[in-house]
């Protein structure tokens, strides 16, 4: 099993040519008890969470509070029996997280296609602002991950004067080192220009927590 995190795309196609079985992911929070989504068996749309699990309704919304229309990004809303009352002792979180319609605002970016297949883009807070365009961390690491000599990445949003913020990269090798410039070739090469990071560095390894979930906070 995995948990605590988006699956890389490359380790999914991966593990289905090793073993001829397909990963079912799924999406839940601990707000919602947990599950909200799920594949299922004979009906998996790889780099897909899923569709919602009975007697529960999802939207994305803008941040302006607006519904979207099927395929649209934006924040994953879930309603249903399985949401939580609230937080114990935060009035203003609960009132922050949970609509006066009952809606509860996962903190996640998402799409919901016209079958309702759902597709985690990232988390909201670990977004990136590139000259107004907004990047998000997951798709640059999935397309980094594909690189031969690569064995994981981490991609965060540091200060620059002139586009708000750009990428920085770290990366851990699988094997011999690839060079920096290796890297950003190979980024150009599945990336829009302004997701291409600016910055590189190898590390041995990243942060994570107990449930081996990478703790993008931790990297500066």
């Amino acid at each position: 099993g995995a948990g605590g995190m988006a699956m890389s795309s490359s380790v999914a196609e991966e593990w289905l040519e090793r073993t001829g079985c397909e990963i079912m992911e799924g999406y839940g929070l601990t707000e919602c008890s947990p599950a909200v989504t799920v594949n299922v068996p004979g009906k998996v749309i790889a780099g897909t969470v899923g569709f919602a699990v009975p007697d529960t309704e999802l939207c994305t919304a803008n941040e302006a509070g607006e519904i979207l229309s099927a395929g649209e990004r934006g924040e994953l809303w879930i309603k249903g029996p399985q949401v939580m009352k609230g937080y114990w002792g935060q009035e203003q979180a609960t009132k922050d997280a949970i609509t006066p319609e009952g809606w509860f605002k996962s903190g996640d970016y998402a799409e919901i296609d016209s079958d309702g297949y759902v597709r985690i883009v990232d988390r909201k807070k670990d977004m990136i602002l590139v000259s107004g365009f907004n990047v998000f961390p997951n798709e640059i690491e999935d397309w980094v991950n594909r690189h031969s000599r690569v064995l994981e990445s981490a991609a965060i949003g540091i200060p620059n004067e002139r586009t708000g913020e750009v990428v920085k990269l770290f990366v851990v090798a699988h094997g011999e080192q690839p060079s920096v410039d290796d890297i950003i070739a190979h980024c150009r090469e599945g990336l829009t220009t302004y997701k291409v990071p600016k910055e590189v560095v190898f590390v041995n390894d990243l942060p994570k927590s107990i449930i081996g979930k990478i703790l993008r906070r931790e990297l500066h």
